[in-house]
Protein backbone atom coordinates (compact mmCIF):
# COMPACT_ATOMS: atom_id res chain seq x y z
CA UNK A 1 0.00 0.00 0.00
CA UNK A 2 1.29 3.26 -1.32
CA UNK A 3 2.15 6.08 1.32
CA UNK A 4 0.69 9.95 1.41
CA UNK A 5 3.46 10.77 0.53
CA UNK A 6 4.98 8.08 -2.83
CA UNK A 7 3.24 10.48 -5.27
CA UNK A 8 4.69 13.83 -4.39
CA UNK A 9 8.51 11.80 -4.37
CA UNK A 10 7.26 10.44 -7.56
CA UNK A 11 6.06 14.07 -9.27
CA UNK A 12 9.75 15.41 -8.08
CA UNK A 13 11.52 12.53 -10.08
CA UNK A 14 9.28 13.14 -13.21
CA UNK A 15 9.96 16.71 -13.01
CA UNK A 16 13.85 16.69 -12.30
CA UNK A 17 14.40 13.90 -14.76
CA UNK A 18 12.16 15.80 -17.40
CA UNK A 19 14.67 19.05 -18.51
CA UNK A 20 12.42 21.19 -20.15
CA UNK A 21 8.49 21.36 -20.23
CA UNK A 22 8.78 20.82 -24.10
CA UNK A 23 11.31 18.10 -24.08
CA UNK A 24 9.61 15.91 -21.63
CA UNK A 25 6.11 16.70 -23.59
CA UNK A 26 7.95 15.12 -26.76
CA UNK A 27 9.50 12.09 -25.11
CA UNK A 28 5.77 11.31 -23.69
CA UNK A 29 4.14 11.36 -26.67
CA UNK A 30 7.17 9.13 -28.56
CA UNK A 31 6.96 6.72 -25.89
CA UNK A 32 2.87 6.39 -26.06
CA UNK A 33 2.91 5.49 -29.37
CA UNK A 34 5.60 3.14 -28.99
CA UNK A 35 3.46 1.02 -26.73
CA UNK A 36 0.88 1.17 -29.38
CA UNK A 37 2.26 -0.40 -32.12
CA UNK A 38 3.73 -3.06 -29.19
CA UNK A 39 0.35 -4.22 -28.06
CA UNK A 40 -1.13 -4.06 -31.69
CA UNK A 41 1.49 -6.13 -32.87
CA UNK A 42 1.76 -8.61 -29.20
CA UNK A 43 -2.20 -8.93 -30.05
CA UNK A 44 -1.95 -10.42 -33.59
CA UNK A 45 0.59 -12.99 -32.45
CA UNK A 46 -1.43 -14.11 -29.55
CA UNK A 47 -4.05 -16.53 -31.22
CA UNK A 48 -0.89 -18.53 -32.70
CA UNK A 49 0.82 -18.44 -29.34
CA UNK A 50 -2.54 -19.43 -27.12
CA UNK A 51 -2.72 -22.50 -30.02
CA UNK A 52 0.50 -23.53 -29.14
CA UNK A 53 0.33 -23.20 -26.24
CA UNK A 54 -2.84 -25.68 -26.11
CA UNK A 55 -1.30 -28.48 -28.30
CA UNK A 56 2.15 -28.36 -26.21
CA UNK A 57 0.50 -29.23 -22.71
CA UNK A 58 -2.05 -31.73 -24.77
CA UNK A 59 0.99 -33.23 -25.39
CA UNK A 60 2.26 -33.90 -22.51
CA UNK A 61 -0.70 -36.28 -21.38
CA UNK A 62 -0.74 -39.86 -21.40
CA UNK A 63 -2.86 -40.78 -24.56
CA UNK A 64 -3.30 -44.97 -24.85
CA UNK A 65 -2.59 -46.39 -28.49
CA UNK A 66 -6.06 -46.90 -29.30
CA UNK A 67 -5.07 -47.67 -33.02
CA UNK A 68 -4.98 -51.57 -33.05
CA UNK A 69 -9.00 -51.34 -32.23
CA UNK A 70 -10.37 -49.11 -34.33
CA UNK A 71 -12.76 -50.04 -36.78
CA UNK A 72 -16.38 -48.87 -37.80
CA UNK A 73 -17.41 -50.39 -34.07
CA UNK A 74 -14.82 -49.14 -31.78
CA UNK A 75 -13.98 -45.44 -32.43
CA UNK A 76 -11.88 -42.82 -30.10
CA UNK A 77 -15.10 -40.30 -29.49
CA UNK A 78 -13.20 -37.39 -30.98
CA UNK A 79 -13.48 -39.39 -34.17
CA UNK A 80 -17.03 -39.94 -33.93
CA UNK A 81 -18.88 -37.93 -36.60
CA UNK A 82 -21.68 -35.67 -36.30
CA UNK A 83 -25.04 -36.37 -36.35
CA UNK A 84 -28.05 -34.75 -36.08
CA UNK A 85 -27.92 -31.28 -34.64
CA UNK A 86 -24.44 -30.91 -35.05
CA UNK A 87 -24.19 -30.36 -38.98
CA UNK A 88 -21.09 -28.03 -38.83
CA UNK A 89 -18.10 -28.86 -40.64
CA UNK A 90 -15.09 -27.34 -38.09
CA UNK A 91 -12.82 -29.95 -36.44
CA UNK A 92 -12.88 -27.65 -33.05
CA UNK A 93 -13.65 -29.44 -30.10
CA UNK A 94 -17.34 -27.85 -28.37
CA UNK A 95 -17.17 -26.38 -25.35
CA UNK A 96 -18.21 -28.41 -22.37
CA UNK A 97 -19.72 -26.10 -20.22
CA UNK A 98 -21.36 -24.30 -23.61
CA UNK A 99 -25.40 -25.63 -23.49
CA UNK A 100 -26.56 -24.11 -26.68
CA UNK A 101 -23.85 -27.46 -28.09
CA UNK A 102 -24.43 -29.80 -26.05
CA UNK A 103 -28.13 -30.20 -25.16
CA UNK A 104 -29.89 -32.15 -27.61
CA UNK A 105 -33.80 -31.90 -27.26
CA UNK A 106 -34.41 -35.05 -29.40
CA UNK A 107 -32.20 -37.12 -27.15
CA UNK A 108 -33.74 -39.81 -24.29
CA UNK A 109 -34.55 -37.83 -21.32
CA UNK A 110 -31.72 -37.95 -19.37
CA UNK A 111 -29.26 -37.87 -22.41
CA UNK A 112 -29.99 -34.16 -23.78
CA UNK A 113 -25.90 -33.23 -22.79
CA UNK A 114 -24.62 -36.36 -24.77
CA UNK A 115 -23.76 -36.05 -28.94
CA UNK A 116 -26.18 -38.50 -30.28
CA UNK A 117 -24.12 -40.50 -32.08
CA UNK A 118 -22.57 -42.35 -28.77
CA UNK A 119 -25.96 -42.72 -27.25
CA UNK A 120 -26.79 -46.43 -26.49
CA UNK A 121 -30.88 -45.82 -26.05
CA UNK A 122 -31.46 -49.78 -25.85
CA UNK A 123 -30.15 -52.78 -23.88
CA UNK A 124 -30.68 -56.74 -23.95
CA UNK A 125 -29.95 -59.65 -22.47
CA UNK A 126 -27.66 -61.44 -24.51
CA UNK A 127 -24.95 -62.86 -22.19
CA UNK A 128 -20.94 -61.33 -22.86
CA UNK A 129 -17.81 -62.59 -22.45
CA UNK A 130 -15.15 -61.24 -19.80
CA UNK A 131 -12.25 -61.80 -22.43
CA UNK A 132 -11.82 -61.19 -26.50
CA UNK A 133 -12.95 -58.45 -29.09
CA UNK A 134 -16.44 -57.70 -27.96
CA UNK A 135 -17.79 -57.51 -31.71
CA UNK A 136 -16.82 -61.59 -31.72
CA UNK A 137 -19.42 -62.07 -28.21
CA UNK A 138 -22.07 -62.84 -30.29
CA UNK A 139 -22.69 -65.75 -32.81
CA UNK A 140 -25.98 -66.35 -32.59
CA UNK A 141 -28.77 -63.72 -31.45
CA UNK A 142 -32.30 -65.04 -30.21
CA UNK A 143 -35.06 -63.44 -31.87
CA UNK A 144 -37.93 -64.02 -28.84
CA UNK A 145 -38.17 -64.18 -25.08
CA UNK A 146 -40.01 -66.29 -22.99
CA UNK A 147 -39.85 -65.47 -19.18
CA UNK A 148 -41.50 -67.74 -16.68
CA UNK A 149 -42.25 -66.89 -12.92
CA UNK A 150 -41.18 -69.60 -10.89
CA UNK A 151 -40.21 -71.89 -7.82
CA UNK A 152 -37.91 -74.65 -7.64
CA UNK A 153 -40.89 -77.02 -6.74
CA UNK A 154 -41.96 -76.60 -10.40
CA UNK A 155 -38.82 -77.21 -12.23
CA UNK A 156 -39.69 -80.75 -13.74
CA UNK A 157 -42.60 -79.08 -15.51
CA UNK A 158 -40.31 -75.67 -16.39
CA UNK A 159 -37.99 -78.44 -17.93
CA UNK A 160 -40.82 -80.03 -20.08
CA UNK A 161 -41.91 -76.70 -21.42
CA UNK A 162 -38.76 -75.04 -21.90
CA UNK A 163 -37.91 -78.13 -24.80
CA UNK A 164 -40.77 -76.68 -26.50
CA UNK A 165 -39.08 -73.70 -27.22
CA UNK A 166 -35.93 -73.47 -29.38
CA UNK A 167 -32.61 -71.95 -29.75
CA UNK A 168 -34.36 -68.71 -30.99
CA UNK A 169 -35.62 -68.29 -27.27
CA UNK A 170 -33.79 -65.97 -24.63
CA UNK A 171 -34.76 -67.90 -21.35
CA UNK A 172 -35.60 -65.66 -18.43
CA UNK A 173 -36.35 -67.11 -15.05
CA UNK A 174 -37.98 -65.17 -12.18
CA UNK A 175 -37.29 -67.09 -8.75
CA UNK A 176 -40.13 -65.97 -6.20
CA UNK A 177 -38.60 -68.98 -3.91
CA UNK A 178 -35.09 -67.56 -3.83
CA UNK A 179 -33.47 -70.87 -5.05
CA UNK A 180 -31.62 -70.18 -8.16
CA UNK A 181 -28.02 -72.03 -8.21
CA UNK A 182 -29.92 -75.66 -7.70
CA UNK A 183 -31.45 -74.81 -11.49
CA UNK A 184 -27.92 -75.75 -12.83
CA UNK A 185 -29.10 -79.50 -12.73
CA UNK A 186 -30.34 -78.71 -16.28
CA UNK A 187 -27.70 -77.97 -19.08
CA UNK A 188 -30.23 -75.57 -20.73
CA UNK A 189 -30.66 -73.23 -17.03
CA UNK A 190 -26.55 -72.36 -17.83
CA UNK A 191 -27.23 -69.98 -20.24
CA UNK A 192 -30.55 -68.92 -19.02
CA UNK A 193 -31.08 -65.28 -16.96
CA UNK A 194 -31.90 -65.91 -13.92
CA UNK A 195 -33.57 -62.93 -11.56
CA UNK A 196 -34.40 -63.82 -7.59
CA UNK A 197 -36.64 -61.65 -5.58
CA UNK A 198 -39.02 -63.22 -3.07
CA UNK A 199 -42.43 -63.59 -3.15
CA UNK A 200 -43.05 -61.56 -5.95
CA UNK A 201 -45.27 -61.58 -9.36
CA UNK A 202 -44.56 -61.71 -12.53
CA UNK A 203 -45.92 -58.76 -13.17
CA UNK A 204 -43.93 -57.24 -10.95
CA UNK A 205 -40.75 -58.23 -12.78
CA UNK A 206 -42.47 -57.40 -15.69
CA UNK A 207 -42.73 -53.80 -14.85
CA UNK A 208 -39.36 -53.75 -13.42
CA UNK A 209 -37.21 -56.03 -15.85
CA UNK A 210 -38.72 -55.85 -19.07
CA UNK A 211 -38.81 -52.34 -20.02
CA UNK A 212 -39.49 -51.98 -23.93
CA UNK A 213 -36.20 -50.51 -24.28
CA UNK A 214 -34.33 -54.00 -22.77
CA UNK A 215 -36.77 -56.43 -24.79
CA UNK A 216 -35.99 -54.37 -28.06
CA UNK A 217 -34.44 -57.02 -29.76
CA UNK A 218 -36.91 -59.57 -29.32
CA UNK A 219 -39.86 -60.01 -31.98
CA UNK A 220 -42.41 -61.61 -29.90
CA UNK A 221 -42.11 -61.79 -25.56
CA UNK A 222 -43.68 -64.81 -23.82
CA UNK A 223 -44.85 -63.84 -20.37
CA UNK A 224 -45.98 -67.43 -18.97
CA UNK A 225 -46.90 -68.81 -15.71
CA UNK A 226 -45.14 -72.03 -14.12
CA UNK A 227 -48.19 -74.64 -14.32
CA UNK A 228 -48.58 -74.82 -18.33
CA UNK A 229 -48.93 -78.52 -19.88
CA UNK A 230 -47.54 -78.06 -23.64
CA UNK A 231 -47.91 -81.88 -24.66
CA UNK A 232 -49.76 -79.75 -28.00
CA UNK A 233 -47.92 -77.10 -28.10
CA UNK A 234 -44.26 -76.13 -30.24
CA UNK A 235 -43.32 -72.15 -29.86
CA UNK A 236 -41.98 -71.74 -33.72
CA UNK A 237 -45.23 -73.35 -35.36
CA UNK A 238 -47.16 -70.89 -32.85
CA UNK A 239 -45.67 -67.68 -34.19
CA UNK A 240 -46.04 -68.75 -37.37
CA UNK A 241 -49.78 -68.34 -36.84
CA UNK A 242 -49.15 -65.36 -35.40
CA UNK A 243 -47.80 -63.84 -38.40
CA UNK A 244 -50.46 -65.16 -40.28
CA UNK A 245 -53.20 -63.71 -38.59
CA UNK A 246 -51.76 -60.88 -37.82
CA UNK A 247 -51.86 -60.91 -33.99
CA UNK A 248 -50.17 -58.40 -31.82
CA UNK A 249 -51.08 -59.90 -28.39
CA UNK A 250 -51.95 -63.59 -28.77
CA UNK A 251 -52.07 -66.72 -26.20
CA UNK A 252 -52.36 -70.60 -27.26
CA UNK A 253 -55.85 -72.11 -26.63
CA UNK A 254 -56.68 -73.66 -23.39
CA UNK A 255 -57.62 -77.23 -23.16
CA UNK A 256 -61.61 -77.42 -23.30
CA UNK A 257 -61.80 -80.52 -20.74
CA UNK A 258 -60.99 -78.00 -17.67
CA UNK A 259 -63.07 -75.29 -15.68
CA UNK A 260 -62.63 -72.33 -17.78
CA UNK A 261 -63.21 -68.69 -16.47
CA UNK A 262 -63.82 -67.08 -20.07
CA UNK A 263 -64.92 -68.96 -23.17
CA UNK A 264 -62.40 -66.37 -25.25
CA UNK A 265 -59.47 -68.93 -24.39
CA UNK A 266 -61.35 -71.84 -24.82
CA UNK A 267 -59.80 -74.33 -27.90
CA UNK A 268 -61.60 -74.70 -30.81
CA UNK A 269 -60.71 -77.71 -32.17
CA UNK A 270 -60.28 -77.89 -35.95
CA UNK A 271 -59.47 -74.13 -35.59
CA UNK A 272 -56.18 -72.56 -36.13
CA UNK A 273 -56.96 -69.13 -34.69
CA UNK A 274 -60.09 -67.35 -33.11
CA UNK A 275 -60.83 -63.62 -32.26
CA UNK A 276 -64.25 -63.70 -31.22
CA UNK A 277 -67.07 -65.83 -29.18
CA UNK A 278 -70.62 -65.60 -28.03
CA UNK A 279 -70.35 -65.47 -24.36
CA UNK A 280 -73.96 -65.74 -22.26
CA UNK A 281 -76.63 -63.37 -23.17
CA UNK A 282 -75.37 -59.73 -21.52
CA UNK A 283 -72.12 -60.41 -20.97
CA UNK A 284 -70.60 -58.23 -23.72
CA UNK A 285 -72.03 -55.35 -24.41
CA UNK A 286 -70.50 -55.16 -27.58
CA UNK A 287 -69.23 -58.57 -29.51
CA UNK A 288 -65.89 -56.36 -30.85
CA UNK A 289 -65.13 -55.93 -26.54
CA UNK A 290 -63.78 -58.18 -23.75
CA UNK A 291 -64.64 -60.67 -23.09
CA UNK A 292 -66.51 -61.37 -26.83
CA UNK A 293 -62.95 -60.17 -28.53
CA UNK A 294 -59.97 -58.59 -28.28
CA UNK A 295 -59.00 -60.31 -25.18
CA UNK A 296 -56.39 -63.12 -24.14
CA UNK A 297 -55.95 -63.82 -20.01
CA UNK A 298 -52.90 -63.07 -18.56
CA UNK A 299 -51.58 -66.56 -17.86
CA UNK A 300 -49.62 -66.83 -20.90
CA UNK A 301 -49.72 -64.19 -23.48
CA UNK A 302 -47.21 -63.64 -25.85
CA UNK A 303 -46.62 -59.89 -26.83
CA UNK A 304 -45.08 -58.27 -30.12
CA UNK A 305 -42.11 -56.15 -29.70
CA UNK A 306 -44.60 -52.80 -30.46
CA UNK A 307 -47.92 -54.10 -28.33
CA UNK A 308 -45.42 -54.68 -25.37
CA UNK A 309 -44.11 -51.11 -25.53
CA UNK A 310 -47.28 -50.28 -24.83
CA UNK A 311 -48.72 -52.74 -22.56
CA UNK A 312 -45.38 -51.86 -20.28
CA UNK A 313 -46.84 -48.61 -19.33
CA UNK A 314 -50.23 -49.99 -19.18
CA UNK A 315 -49.18 -51.77 -16.12
CA UNK A 316 -49.34 -50.28 -12.77
CA UNK A 317 -46.02 -50.41 -10.27
CA UNK A 318 -47.90 -51.49 -7.63
CA UNK A 319 -50.75 -53.51 -8.43
CA UNK A 320 -48.66 -57.06 -9.36
CA UNK A 321 -51.06 -59.23 -9.50
CA UNK A 322 -52.92 -58.35 -12.47
CA UNK A 323 -56.28 -59.20 -12.21
CA UNK A 324 -58.65 -57.13 -14.42
CA UNK A 325 -54.93 -56.17 -16.69
CA UNK A 326 -55.99 -58.26 -19.06
CA UNK A 327 -59.82 -57.13 -20.21
CA UNK A 328 -57.58 -53.36 -21.17
CA UNK A 329 -55.09 -54.84 -23.20
CA UNK A 330 -57.21 -53.66 -25.96
CA UNK A 331 -56.17 -50.53 -25.87
CA UNK A 332 -52.69 -51.05 -26.80
CA UNK A 333 -53.49 -52.45 -30.44
CA UNK A 334 -55.84 -51.11 -33.22
CA UNK A 335 -58.30 -52.34 -34.38
CA UNK A 336 -57.99 -54.68 -31.12
CA UNK A 337 -60.64 -57.43 -32.40
CA UNK A 338 -58.64 -58.02 -35.21
CA UNK A 339 -54.94 -57.76 -33.99
CA UNK A 340 -55.81 -60.03 -30.58
CA UNK A 341 -56.26 -64.00 -30.58
CA UNK A 342 -56.62 -67.07 -29.49
CA UNK A 343 -54.30 -69.77 -31.75
CA UNK A 344 -56.25 -73.01 -31.39
CA UNK A 345 -54.08 -75.08 -33.01
CA UNK A 346 -51.17 -74.50 -30.45
CA UNK A 347 -52.78 -75.56 -27.03
CA UNK A 348 -51.88 -75.84 -23.42
CA UNK A 349 -53.55 -76.71 -20.19
CA UNK A 350 -53.76 -75.18 -17.34
CA UNK A 351 -52.40 -77.85 -14.78
CA UNK A 352 -53.58 -75.50 -11.76
CA UNK A 353 -50.36 -76.11 -9.52
CA UNK A 354 -50.75 -74.18 -5.93
CA UNK A 355 -47.26 -71.89 -6.12
CA UNK A 356 -46.94 -68.61 -5.92
CA UNK A 357 -50.28 -68.56 -3.65
CA UNK A 358 -48.77 -69.99 -0.88
CA UNK A 359 -46.04 -67.48 -0.53
CA UNK A 360 -48.49 -65.23 1.05
CA UNK A 361 -48.71 -65.18 4.77
CA UNK A 362 -51.40 -66.00 6.87
CA UNK A 363 -53.43 -62.91 8.32
CA UNK A 364 -56.67 -62.98 11.06
CA UNK A 365 -57.02 -66.95 10.76
CA UNK A 366 -57.25 -66.37 7.10
CA UNK A 367 -55.48 -68.88 4.67
CA UNK A 368 -52.40 -67.36 3.22
CA UNK A 369 -54.09 -68.57 -0.53
CA UNK A 370 -56.92 -66.46 0.87
CA UNK A 371 -55.14 -63.72 1.80
CA UNK A 372 -53.60 -63.27 -1.74
CA UNK A 373 -56.91 -64.01 -3.84
CA UNK A 374 -58.50 -61.38 -1.68
CA UNK A 375 -55.66 -59.19 -2.40
CA UNK A 376 -56.24 -59.85 -6.34
CA UNK A 377 -59.54 -58.95 -5.87
CA UNK A 378 -59.01 -55.58 -4.53
CA UNK A 379 -56.33 -54.44 -7.20
CA UNK A 380 -59.27 -54.99 -9.98
CA UNK A 381 -61.04 -52.88 -8.55
CA UNK A 382 -58.35 -50.32 -8.14
CA UNK A 383 -56.99 -50.78 -11.77
CA UNK A 384 -60.79 -49.97 -13.43
CA UNK A 385 -61.44 -47.40 -10.86
CA UNK A 386 -57.73 -46.06 -11.85
CA UNK A 387 -58.53 -46.18 -15.83
CA UNK A 388 -62.02 -45.10 -15.40
CA UNK A 389 -60.86 -41.83 -13.83
CA UNK A 390 -58.04 -41.33 -16.65
CA UNK A 391 -60.41 -42.17 -19.57
CA UNK A 392 -62.48 -39.19 -17.62
CA UNK A 393 -59.78 -37.40 -17.38
CA UNK A 394 -58.48 -37.29 -20.93
CA UNK A 395 -62.29 -37.05 -22.59
CA UNK A 396 -62.42 -33.39 -20.48
CA UNK A 397 -58.93 -32.18 -21.16
CA UNK A 398 -59.45 -33.23 -25.09
CA UNK A 399 -62.83 -30.89 -24.42
CA UNK A 400 -65.34 -33.93 -24.17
Amino acid sequence: MLSGKTPYRMGNFSHSAGGTKHGGTMRGLITTLVGIFFGFFLGLSFPMLSSTKFNLSSSLLPIPDLSKYDNQQTRPLTQIAPVSGCNSSSTEAPKVNDASKTLVRSNPRGAERLPPGIIAAESDFYLRRLWGDPNEDLTFRQRYLVTFTVGYNQRKNIDTVVKKFSENFTILLFHYDGRTTEWDEYEWSKQAIHVSVPKQTKWWYAKRFLHPDIVAPYEYIFIWDEDLGVEHFDAEEYLKLVRKYGLEISQPGLEPDRKLNWLMTKRINGSEVHKEVEEPPGRCRDPHLPPCAAFVEIMAPVFSREAWRCVWHLLQNDLVHGWGFDLALRKCVEPAHEKIGVVDAQWVVHQSFPSLGNQGESQNGVAPWQGVRDRCGKEWAMFNSRLTNAEVAQQRANGG
